[in-house]
């Protein structure tokens, strides 16, 4: 039961960016999100929020745990919450 961060190495106009995900619900995640960071519900991207690395601090200070980009996928898919791409379903 934990927000997740990973390390915000992914590049994206201009800036670097971390992956925000909940290993419990997405509610807690939305939450979270909402109370501690302001981030817009739209910016939800079906199983996580893109944080921009000037937030990264602020959502460890607030209680999200920091982990590797591996660890973040595997603690979201074994809680039943990770989407697939889009654009990648079976056809």
């Amino acid at each position: 039961m934990a927000v997740l961060i990973d390390t915000p190495v992914w590049p994206w106009r201009g800036r670097r960016w971390s992956h925000l995900v909940s290993d419990e619900s997405y509610d807690e995640l939305h939450t979270f999100v909402a109370a501690e960071l302001g981030i817009p519900r739209r910016a939800f991207q079906g199983d996580h929020y893109d944080v921009p690395e000037d937030l990264y601090d602020i959502a460890v200070s607030a209680g999200a745990e920091p982990v590797g980009a591996r660890e973040l996928l595997s603690r979201l898919q074994k809680a039943g919450l990770r989407r697939p791409k889009r654009g990648s379903g079976a056809g």
